[in-house]
């Protein structure tokens, strides 16, 4: 009745007015993914990343340590995957590189709050975490640890336990959600209690690790649960050389990490990216590597080359540190940090190694 009174103009208005207030809120869309608007539209499955081989065993002058910088300063410079190795000390989850005794990098509590920081102030930032579950602890122990250290909320949890290639969301649709942290574990993982915790082998196939002759950097299938054709795929390029004689304790070769890090040439990551891409027709999903500054950013290029992107850092990423320089990489204050003479250092942790483990026992280093 009181509609007659009104002007068609001031009708127009209202009605106006009333659509708005009755349509959803139009949720954000990403312009920039993983510092590439090319990317924002590419499926997870189809981009490549870098990875930190034991991110956490950071510092200098030490047998056990895979990198010169902590997490924080590695996903500054761009590493996309922080790969770890997580063991049972006393009821709580430690970051150790083979036993805690040799080597103990803090709590995972304390690294996923350093992830969850850098992606609170990074929102465009899709991570990805790669758990090595060395105690083979429950998925609920770990999702305990993730709630308390508040990245639950961000961890992408996928419709199914197991998605091929093509299956994955685009990096623009897991900025917009907000889930954009990707947990990968290598055993125990259970869909159905934690789901997103997600099984390694079932979505991701490995190459060979704890290579010691560069020429051995090949694409063949090492380790999977899947169907190879249809999973992700991660290459360890990552070279190490056997300390002391004792057959099978291989150690970081850290002098070589400029020509394995590099983007051509005989054993280097860009090499070995193009044996996958031969043998594979597709590029790897994650390059994993020791020492990611050394090369001046070498492995970044070698990615952003499979992703089709212009690598341009807005700032220089961090430089190797000189091992005879007093570490500032922060490394735990529990770790080995020997500032011994290299041969010393190989002869102490292979007789502990021996004594405590025997030779066969040091896995992925």
């Amino acid at each position: 009745m009181f509609s007659k009174y009104l002007t068609p103009a001031v009708l127009s208005l209202l009605l106006t007015l009333h659509l708005v207030s009755a349509t959803p809120y139009i949720q954000r869309r990403a312009a920039v993914c993983n510092g590439h608007a090319e990317l924002c539209d590419r499926s997870y499955g189809n981009v490549t990343f870098v990875g930190a081989h034991n991110s956490y065993a950071v510092g200098i002058n030490n047998l056990a340590t895979n990198q010169d910088y902590d997490i924080t300063q590695q996903l500054q410079d761009g590493v996309r995957m922080l790969q770890m190795q997580a063991h049972n000390q006393n009821g709580v989850i430690q970051l150790c590189h083979t036993a805690c005794g040799l080597y103990n990098g803090g709590t995972l509590e304390d690294f996923l709050g350093k992830v969850k920081t850098f992606m609170d102030a990074n929102p465009n930032e899709v991570v990805s975490l790669l758990v090595v579950n060395s105690d083979n602890l429950p998925p609920s122990q770990y999702d305990d640890v993730f709630r308390a250290a508040g990245v639950d909320t961000l961890s992408y949890a996928p419709a199914t336990a197991t998605l091929t290639q093509g299956e994955w969301p685009t990096l623009g649709s897991m900025i917009d959600s907000g889930k954009r942290l990707v947990t990968f574990l290598s055993t125990t993982a259970d869909f159905n209690s934690v789901p997103y915790l997600i099984d390694e082998f079932t979505n991701v196939w490995e190459t060979a690790f704890d290579v010691t002759d560069p020429a051995s950097f090949d694409c063949t299938v090492n380790r999977t649960k899947g169907d190879s054709e249809t999973q992700l795929y991660l290459i360890n390029h990552f070279l190490d050389q056997l300390i002391g004689g004792f057959p099978g304790l291989p150690a970081p070769f850290k002098e070589q990490a400029n020509v394995t890090n590099s983007a051509s040439g005989p054993g280097s990551l860009g090499e070995q990216v193009n044996t996958c891409v031969n043998d594979h027709g597709r590029n790897p999903n994650f390059l994993l590597v020791d020492f990611y500054e050394f090369g001046g950013g070498s492995v970044f290029q070698v990615a952003a080359t499979a992703n089709g992107v212009d690598y341009n850092p807005s700032t220089p990423i961090a430089t190797p540190i000189d091992e005879n320089a007093s570490s500032s990489s922060g490394s735990s204050s529990a770790s080995l940090d020997f500032r011994i003479a290299r041969n010393q250092l190989y002869a102490s942790m292979a007789a502990v190694a021996g004594v405590m483990f025997g030779l066969d026992c040091y896995g992925p280093f």
